[in-house]
């Protein structure tokens, strides 16, 4: 069986935030035990990202004082940055890796799953990158935005150059280009090449100072790697992780054998079986979290931040006095539930305290997390609501 199935099929585990809580602090315990060094997760759910409400899901400067916060919990000297992100600001990425150079003095990014864009950008500015066979980085492909659509800068520069070589070619300037050009400034095209140049300036200047530092000799012919030498290499490669038209799509992934052919060196932690169990359970266990309305979870072994969307997620479903559980006022919550079949509302109570009296009209919640329509019979699955109110409440329903 596999791993995410084993937890999904774990009444135990499944069936209750609290302990799926402690068990992702176990397996995010272990990595650091394994690692011997501090660890710190940054991971987004990258499946929200279509949610209303989501746009905190890309990599900004809001995520900067929840790093900073998390970090003033740990006191090692090296750290494991666990991360998985589509991507976002590529200035945050600096001041993210900044942030945590200022405290360590070795730094390792372990990429659960994706790590796109920007989140690349960080990876780059790590002294060791460990990654599984369904681990990715993404083309570093800084993104603009153009009458209200997102598109490549380096796409868009390519295009500009396109048509400049066939006016020149011909003389003669296409009239279907005219709207193109007219909505499109010098200051623009400024912008994007400025954005381009900015990715790739930032991961040469990192790849010499960590992922090269210990790059002193060739492995061919044994000589002594110059500072010259490292320099075109990291260029090389940024200008590869930079190359729009090499991999076609921003979302495209970079896997281990595509980083080893650029020559860089990639820590396969797959080939550690104790250190890859434990991130595949913590993958597994971070996902089932993001079953809730949760989409960011900034974490150490002893502590978390954690942000979710409002309304919660999925709908019909409305969750009621939810502000007053959070501030730990009252010993249950109530929510309406409408039945898909009939459309019959139900009101149903939730407890957090024992002894807790029924309020007039609803419903208990039920034992088993599976509440029948009292009008048609029909049976309906609450496990993401109890995810859901449990997330929000910090605190266990009772049944």
């Amino acid at each position: 069986m596999g791993i995410f199935s084993e937890y999904l099929d774990n009444p135990e585990i499944a069936g209750n935030f609290q302990n799926l809580v402690a068990e992702r602090k176990k397996q995010l315990k272990r990595i650091a035990d394994i690692r011997d060094r501090d660890v710190l997760a940054f991971v987004a759910d990258i499946n929200k990202a279509g949610f209303p409400g989501a746009q905190q899901i890309a990599m900004g400067h809001h995520d900067l004082l929840p790093i900073t916060d998390q970090l003033a919990n740990l006191t090692g000297d090296k750290l494991d940055l666990i991360v998985e992100t589509p991507g976002g600001l590529g200035d945050v990425a600096e001041e993210i890796m900044q942030i945590c150079r200022h405290k360590y003095r070795e730094i390792a990014i372990i990429v659960l799953g994706w790590v796109k864009s920007a989140g690349t950008i960080m990876a780059m500015g790590a002294d060791e990158i460990l990654m599984g066979p369904s681990s990715a980085l993404g083309p570093i492909d800084a993104q603009l935005s153009w009458q209200g659509k997102q598109f490549s800068a380096d796409a868009l520069l390519q295009g500009m150059e396109k048509i400049k070589d066939e006016v020149v070619k011909t003389g003669v300037l296409n009239k279907a280009y005219i709207p193109i050009l007219q909505g499109i400034s010098p200051g623009e095209l400024q912008s994007a090449q400025n954005a381009l140049d900015f990715g790739k300036d930032l991961v040469t200047k990192w790849l010499v100072a960590y992922k090269f530092k210990n790059w002193t000799v060739h492995s061919s012919s044994g000589e002594a790697v110059t500072d010259d030498e490292k320099k075109a290499r990291a260029k090389e490669v940024a200008d590869k992780l930079c190359d729009h038209q090499r991999w076609l799509s921003h979302g495209r992934s970079i896997r281990i054998p595509d980083l080893e052919e650029m020559k860089l060196q990639i820590t396969d932690y797959s080939k550690n079986p104790l250190l890859s169990d434990a991130i595949a359970r913590y993958y597994a266990l971070v996902q089932m979290i993001f079953f809730t309305n949760i989409y960011k979870v900034y974490e150490t072994v002893g502590s978390q931040i954690m942000k979710g969307l409002a309304p919660p997620l999925p709908p019909p479903l409305q969750l009621q006095q939810l502000q007053r559980v959070t501030a730990g006022m009252h010993g249950s919550a109530t929510f309406g539930l409408q039945c898909h079949k009939c459309g019959t509302v139900s009101q149903i109570q939730a407890n957090f305290e024992p002894n807790q009296p029924l309020q007039p009209g609803h419903l208990p919640y039920p034992a088993n997390n599976r509440f029948k329509c009292p009008r048609c019979g029909v049976e309906h699955d609450l496990i993401d609501t109890r995810r859901q109110l449990e997330a929000q409440s910090k605190r266990t329903v009772l049944c």
